[in-house]
């Protein structure tokens, strides 16, 4: 038997990128994953729809 090299489902998502997002209202900072945008997210300090086109890129995951 072998030691597996990486965690299970590790192929699936070493490709996800983490992105930054601010709130268009309060400025609160949300991080998002390359693999939930099909999602509405909302701003956990005022409730308020964030735009994923204010999104910059931070780093891969």
């Amino acid at each position: 038997m072998t030691t597996p090299q990486h965690c299970p489902g590790y192929e699936q998502f070493k490709h996800l990128q983490s992105f930054s997002c601010a709130c268009p209202k309060c400025g609160e900072k949300k991080e998002i994953f390359s693999d939930e945008f099909d999602r509405t997210h909302r701003c956990s300090a005022c409730g308020e729809e964030i735009d994923f086109t204010q999104c910059t890129l931070e780093g891969g995951a």
